[in-house]
């Protein structure tokens, strides 16, 4: 019960009706009912138009009307007010006829008691408001569905498309008419995909998240991200939300080629200035012999000259080649706490040489994972390497970490140095790049090709008077 009263309209010609209905609703609650009267079918139709009431009774004979006409007048109104209907004892037609009208409830007169007249209302009222929210849901999701920018469709296991929303229509280029007479497989464009789709959103898992290709009316393929859901089991009817992200992918693509270009370009510089030194000293050998006649003890220097230089260039190339080319591998199951402690032994007389503290937690139970002990070992050792270079002698802290996710093998490898410039970090894998003196620039880009060889990742998490962490992830079948 609410604070405020019901607003009742009876709409009734005859006023004796009208006193027996307001003595009942007095017994059932005082205050809790205002009941209001329309004696006859101009003023219920004046009432009714200010939408003033909560809920109608109307008698069914209203001199020339009747409450079928009080209905009509809802409709028309498109006024969803509920409204009993008072009838005579027997009109069961009449009954029929009203609930069919719209009539929520009907009460014949004679039979009306107190306690039928208040479940007859609250009833009534009940219901209304169970459908004004239901209406005002469905409102709500319709504007969703009509002006949505992802593409909404709604199908069944038979592949039959139910409804389509005007940015699926505008997108894929089709009449809705067209729309709701295709066969949802022929916007794939492959059948594979089409086939992998049905067997996901059709069999056990009920919903998916997948990349596909769509196809317009047009024959122009669209890079579209499906999110669909199972919706109604019974039925096999399922909702597919999608997303065009045919531009993102083109977006992506122009960045990769333009990081490509980037990577290559500074490849190149960085070849070229290793290159470049020996290179010239091969030169200024050679003009030597072209010039003045030089003797045995002289053309043997230039000659040391020009075959160390071109063994500098033969070697850079080569480290290059080995740094970065897909490599063969011996795989056998390898423990990551095993592995990581293989590194960790290789890199001891550095560690001792430069007085740094080790912290180890690993996992209790070591993780086999598929791996080439050599080669995974000289990846974690030049990360090793890389951080006790990095921290101050006396001062160092270096942290190996193992765990495990699901199905990855996590490594980390932490250090309290100073930390990676952000313009560095963007390059630290990058062939030729260091910071050391006397570095080749090669140890990390090595580090990564292993690594990516494994089928598994590494990156760095670093900020300057922070340290660094590298997290090596590797499958573990």
């Amino acid at each position: 019960m609410t604070d405020q009263p019901v607003h009742i309209l009876m709409i009734d010609d005859d006023e004796d009706d009208f006193y027996l209905v307001s003595q009942l609703l007095q017994d059932i609650s005082p205050g809790q009912y205002q009941l209001d009267w329309a004696p006859t079918y101009s003023k219920a139709v004046e009432e009714i138009d200010r939408k003033v009431h909560d809920i109608y009774l109307a008698d069914y004979r209203l001199g020339p009307y009747t409450g079928i006409d009080i209905l009509h007048h809802f409709q028309q109104l498109e006024y969803k007010a509920p409204v009993i209907m008072l009838t005579g004892k027997g009109d069961y037609t009449i009954d029929k006829e009203a609930m069919q009208a719209g009539a929520s409830d009907y009460l014949v007169k004679g039979e009306i008691s107190a306690d039928l007249l208040e479940r007859s209302i609250r009833y009534a009222l009940d219901e209304a408001r169970h459908l004004r929210i239901i209406e005002e849901n469905e409102k709500k999701y319709f504007g969703v569905f009509e002006k949505a920018h992802d593409l909404i469709i709604l199908a069944d296991c038979d592949k039959n498309v139910i409804d389509a929303n005007p940015a699926a229509i505008r997108s894929l280029c089709y009449s809705k008419e067209e729309m709701l007479e295709l066969n949802l497989k022929q916007l794939f464009f492959q059948e594979d995909q089409s086939k992998h789709f049905f067997d996901h959103i059709c069999g056990e898992d009920s919903s998916l998240r997948t990349e596909y290709n769509f196809v317009t009316k047009h024959g122009k393929k669209l890079d579209v991200m499906v999110s669909a859901v199972m919706l109604d089991d019974a039925e096999q009817i399922f909702l597919c939300v999608v997303q065009d992200i045919t531009e993102r992918k083109r977006e992506e693509l122009e960045k990769q080629q333009q990081q490509k270009f980037v990577v290559t370009g500074r490849i190149a510089r960085v070849i070229a200035h290793e290159v470049r030194n020996p290179l010239t000293n091969i030169l200024l050998a050679v003009s030597q012999f072209k010039g003045e006649p030089v003797s045995v003890e002289d053309s043997q220097v230039y000659v040391d000259i020009i075959e160390r230089n071109c063994t500098r260039i033969n070697q850079l190339i080569t480290e290059l080649l080995h740094s970065t080319r897909m490599i063969e591998l011996n795989v056998h199951q390898h423990g990551v706490n095993e592995l990581t402690d293989k590194a960790l032994a290789l890199a001891q007389d550095r560690l001792q040489l430069n007085e740094i503290n080790v912290k180890k937690d690993y996992l209790k139970q070591d993780v086999l994972i598929p791996a080439d002990e050599d080669k995974v070992v000289i990846a974690l050792l030049n990360i090793i390497i890389n951080a006790v270079e990095a921290m101050t002698p006396g001062k160092g802290l270096l942290t190996l970490q193992t765990t495990k996710q699901r199905d990855k093998a996590i490594i980390t490898i932490g250090d309290n140095g100073p930390g990676i410039p952000e313009e560095t970090k963007s390059r630290l894998f990058d062939p030729f790049f260091t910071n050391k003196p006397k570095g080749t620039g090669l140890g990390l880009t090595s580090t990564q090709n292993i690594i990516m060889n494994h089928k598994g990742t590494v990156h760095v998490e670093s900020e300057e008077g922070e340290g660094s962490v590298f997290t090596i992830v590797l499958p573990t079948n």
